[in-house]
């Protein structure tokens, strides 16, 4: 019996990036629009990614193998 691939969740691959110690890494949400109201320095600090948390880590490992 052949060991079957695990498939890459291709939603996850499109929005997590792994980096070089095996972290991910995600960008923030509440960016794409409505961002008059925002201040510019709040709107400067959503442009900037930040690591997943982790308990989500667990869950995308498995989405990113």
């Amino acid at each position: 019996m052949a060991k079957v691939k695990m498939k890459t969740h291709r939603g996850s691959a499109k929005r997590f990036k792994r980096t070089g110690t095996g972290k991910i890494r995600r960008y923030k949400a509440y960016k794409s629009h409505k961002t008059g109201k925002k201040s510019p320095k709040r709107v400067r600090n959503l442009r900037q990614g930040t690591l997943v948390s982790k308990g989500d880590q667990k869950r995308i490992d498995s989405m990113i193998p």
